[in-house]
């Protein structure tokens, strides 16, 4: 089956370009490829993409209203998000655009070989991917200068904290510079907003309780907190989402 390519660049002739490089590539069949379309911005993509699906992305970062980085986060929340292939003329984008998982980084002019061996290390994941089941999502942070890939089934909430966010795991904690909002459309539907500043694993609600107050409480006193097992760390619940909270324990048998 041919990979399904969809182009998005704000730019007529860097489009113009890739749409002919994709044509050559799929007129020789290595790799199988197929041009499924052509998009000006990122927001015509996200809409295309609802409605749609395509295989892998070209994708050019700066653009008018939603560039490319912040199109790529929200292709998580996609059920098949497509994979991203980044198309830049800009270097200073490398290391964001491997926080977003994207497949490869082509520089601006884009030259043949180095897309052909980009497409076809897509081609090649989607068929591990089909033998072995979907690879388990991660959040890319940063740690003493290096890179750490968590999977999204070690984390057990997220807090916002100042400018910045606390990622918790059982046995660590990692600092990230992330919006909380914007790591909330990447999570999916195991984790659960309990309030304005944390975000908790499904998984890892342990009990619901109201509590005394103390530096996290809201105002009144007293306030309802959610345990998150297994730190046995406390979080605060605001009245808005006790609701949700007592749903996601009930589905639990708790």
């Amino acid at each position: 089956m041919a990979l399904r390519v969809l182009i998005v660049d704000d730019e007529a002739l860097a489009r113009m370009r890739l749409a002919q490089l994709v044509c050559e590539l799929a007129a020789s069949g290595d790799p199988r490829v197929e041009l499924v379309g052509e998009l000006a911005d990122g927001g015509t993509a996200l809409d295309w993409l609802r409605e749609r699906d395509a295989d892998v992305l070209l994708l050019d970062v700066q653009m008018p209203g939603l560039d490319g980085t912040e199109l790529a986060a929200r292709l998580q929340a996609l059920p098949r998000p497509p994979a991203v292939v980044f198309v830049t003329a800009h270097a200073q984008h490398a290391l964001r655009a491997f926080e977003l998982e994207a497949v490869d980084y082509l520089p601006k002019p884009v030259l043949r070989d180095r897309l052909q061996a980009a497409l076809a290390r897509v081609a090649r994941r989607l068929e591990g991917a089909a033998g072995n089941g979907a690879a388990e999502p991660v959040i890319v942070v940063t740690e003493r200068g290096r890179l750490v890939r968590v999977p999204l089934t070690d984390v057990l909430y997220l807090k916002a904290e100042l400018k910045y966010v606390t990622l918790r795991t059982a046995r660590h904690s990692y600092v990230l510079d992330d919006a909380l909002t914007e790591l909330e459309q990447r999570l999916g539907e195991r984790f659960l907003r309990v309030h304005r500043n944390a975000i908790v694993a499904r998984s890892a609600v342990g009990a619901l309780e109201k509590r005394s107050a103390d530096d996290d409480a809201e105002e009144g006193g007293e306030g309802w907190a959610v345990r998150v097992s297994p730190t046995d760390e406390w979080l605060t619940v605001s009245r808005r989402q006790v609701g949700a909270v007592r749903d996601a324990l009930a589905a639990t048998g708790l």
